[in-house]
């Protein structure tokens, strides 16, 4: 029944949500001439995939995980986009086309040895990775991975419809503040 939510839910938000995913394209181009970022990240069953954001930081900025990124690449345009989780909006692409969930764990880096390896400790990657999940509205992010793979465990072990829809509605009401920058 999650997979089916996730569809609804990803085309939804793409088809009415064009109109904003279409202007923040606009002002991302303006902000750093290269509005959408796609990198590559660990999936379901460490299998990789691409991630598509809108871009917070300047294109120059190192490939690292958010907390070892440094707080001066970040564009005006980008810490609204942070603040207000819009720059994850393109990732309901990543849904639609099944790489990724709308609740799950977030997607970690294969640079990021100790969370990966945390990860699999736990059994975290026999599920799909997703847009939000306990550790963003717990503000639990990338820098302590074995708490954060402890916290994903957790979830995958409690997920049902009804702490699916919680957790989204959780994020949509600003709860968390997602990954720090250093």
């Amino acid at each position: 029944m999650i997979r089916f939510f996730d569809v609804v839910f990803a085309l939804a938000g793409l088809v009415l949500g064009f109109p904003l995913l279409l202007c923040l394209m606009v002002m991302g181009y303006w902000d750093t001439g290269s509005p959408i970022f796609c990198q590559q990240r660990v999936g379901r069953r460490q299998k990789p995939f691409v991630l598509v954001k809108f871009r917070t930081m300047k294109v120059d900025t190192a490939s690292v995980a958010s907390h070892l990124a440094d707080a001066s690449a970040i564009t005006p345009l980008g810490r609204f986009l942070r603040r207000t989780k819009l720059d994850e909006l393109p990732q309901l692409w990543n849904v639609l086309k099944g790489d990724m969930s709308l609740v799950g764990p977030r997607p970690g880096l294969f640079n990021q040895e100790a969370l990966t390896k945390a990860r699999a400790a736990h059994g975290v990657y026999a599920v799909r990775p997703g847009i939000t999940g306990l550790a963003q509205v717990s503000n639990i992010d990338m820098s302590t991975p074995e708490l954060l793979a402890e916290t994903d465990a957790a979830m995958i072990r409690e997920i049902n419809l009804k702490y699916y829809f919680q957790l989204i509605l959780l994020t949509v009401a600003g709860k968390g503040s997602g990954d720090r920058v250093a």
